[in-house]
């Protein structure tokens, strides 16, 4: 089951998260949230990180404090 977060509007969203290969040839993982289930859903926020919800609403993952 993938991760979902619903916002202060109402709005479902889901984690996901791709890998992509930057100019330089290095491979970087990007992680996003999109209003429907796609490929890479995850199912749990990753190891260091929080879901907050941006001013106007939509949803980003930030690193946690510690």
């Amino acid at each position: 089951m993938a991760l979902s977060y619903t916002n202060s509007k109402g709005n479902t969203y889901i984690l996901h998260r791709k890998v992509t290969t930057l100019k330089n040839g290095r491979q970087q993982a990007i992680h996003f949230f999109a209003r429907e289930e796609k490929e890479g859903a995850l199912d749990a926020v990753p190891e260091g990180y929080q879901v907050m919800e941006s001013k106007n609403g939509l949803p980003v993952l930030k690193r946690a404090d510690k």
